[in-house]
């Protein structure tokens, strides 16, 4: 899950850079927009993932028994 984690802080940071970057945001406001988007960027990869039982029920490798 750290994968995951440190996914959400790259695209969270890459947002921002790329606001400051086309003027829309100060670096003053850093602290606040950036806790901002990284909560929305975590809630919408949340809310697109598959429930934990779900995954691992449809990734599980074969038995290699034949029917």
């Amino acid at each position: 899950m750290a994968s995951m984690d440190e996914q959400i802080l790259k695209a969270a940071k890459e947002i921002v850079v790329k606001f400051i970057e086309t003027g829309r945001l100060s670096p003053t406001a850093f602290p606040e927009v950036f806790q901002s988007i990284y909560q929305t960027v975590a809630a919408t990869v949340a809310a697109a993932s598959p429930p934990e039982a779900e995954a691992s029920e449809k990734t599980e490798p074969p038995t290699g028994k034949k029917r």
